[in-house]
């Protein structure tokens, strides 16, 4: 007896959600399946394998009824993706418009994985993208014609495997009902693709000072960040890190902010937006801080405080970084 074909859904949600808004999606999903898994900071992924036969619908008319209730409920614009696995779905997801859906049928998934870049397989980043570029490997479509054997020596063992297996379009992966983590995020759409790297660190720098303010104000410390980057042809690249230590201090969340954007690489890439993400947080009196004896890491965090108190008098613009400064 075959598995039963699954339906896997991934929808982009194009706006910023704050953690109760998540919530309240994740809640308005699960009305048609409790399969909902939270994608942050502002994606989901739904199993509707189950739900098909209840409302008798299909898994296409089912993903646009999420949407549907999305924009009706919320006023919330979404892209999805529907396949036949999670990495599948979320492929496609990436490859949609802003309200489009694209649908891998099963029986087509190599084909359409054929042709698209290795970059959009998850997993490879920059540094192994430029080895397999090196050798001629652009599409997808070329490593699963690659003996396996050859990509090992390029690879490794381990990633050559796990590679050669997305490249099939092998995803086992089980949708897990989740709940949206506690975060905090910060996010700028721009206007027309911006290729100048000063601009995407001021972009940056200014998100991670959002951020910093943010954390001061409802008195929790951030734990990690998650800076994601958002191309003009839609494709999206997200790195996370640790941060050194819980922090609400803007200059530590925008060290560990710049440091993502540095390992991206980006150079020359067509920017359309950032998105930076701060979670694994806390309440500010149970989290630890290194005592320092530099006399000016007191007077970062005195003036930091003077700006927070200028800023709830005279309103957010009142004191800028002066690297944002226009």
């Amino acid at each position: 007896m075959s598995a039963r074909q699954r339906h896997i859904a991934h929808l982009h949600l194009h706006t910023a959600l704050t953690e109760a808004q998540y919530g309240d999606i994740i809640e308005l999903v699960s009305g048609i399946t409790p399969h909902v898994q939270a994608i942050p900071p502002n994606a989901l992924q739904v199993d509707l394998t189950s739900a098909l036969r209840y409302f008798d619908m299909s898994a296409y008319d089912a993903v646009q009824t999420v949407k549907m209730r999305l924009k009706a409920l919320y006023d919330i614009d979404s892209s999805a993706g529907l396949a036949g696995n999670r990495m599948l779905a979320a492929m496609a997801a990436d490859a949609s418009a802003p309200g489009d859906t694209t649908w891998v049928p099963t029986g087509e998934a190599a084909d359409w994985l054929y042709p698209r870049p290795v970059t959009a397989l998850p997993g490879i980043g920059r540094a192994t993208a430029d080895t397999l570029h090196r050798y001629g490997l652009h599409t997808i479509g070329q490593l699963t014609d690659l003996p396996s054997a050859t990509l090992q020596r390029l690879l490794g063992a381990g990633q050559a495997r796990l590679l050669a297996e997305r490249a099939r379009g092998h995803d086992p992966r089980p949708v897990v009902p989740a709940e949206p983590a506690a975060h905090l995020t910060a996010d700028l759409a721009l206007s027309q693709d911006c290729l100048d790297p000063d601009r995407h660190h001021r972009a940056v720098l200014g998100l991670a000072d959002r951020i910093g303010q943010r954390l001061r104000g409802e008195r929790k410390f951030a734990g990690r960040l998650t800076l994601t980057v958002r191309y003009a042809d839609r494709t999206s690249t997200t790195r996370t890190r640790a941060l050194p230590e819980p922090t609400d201090h803007s200059p530590a969340v925008a060290a560990t902010a710049l440091g993502l954007l540095t390992s991206l690489g980006l150079q020359r890439a067509r920017v359309r937006g950032f998105v930076l993400r701060a979670d694994d947080l806390r309440p500010a009196g149970r989290a630890y801080r290194q005592l320092s004896m530099d006399p000016g890491d007191a007077r970062a965090r005195a003036v930091e405080a003077a700006a927070d108190r200028a800023r709830r008098r005279f309103g957010q613009e009142a004191v800028r970084p002066a690297a944002l400064a226009d």
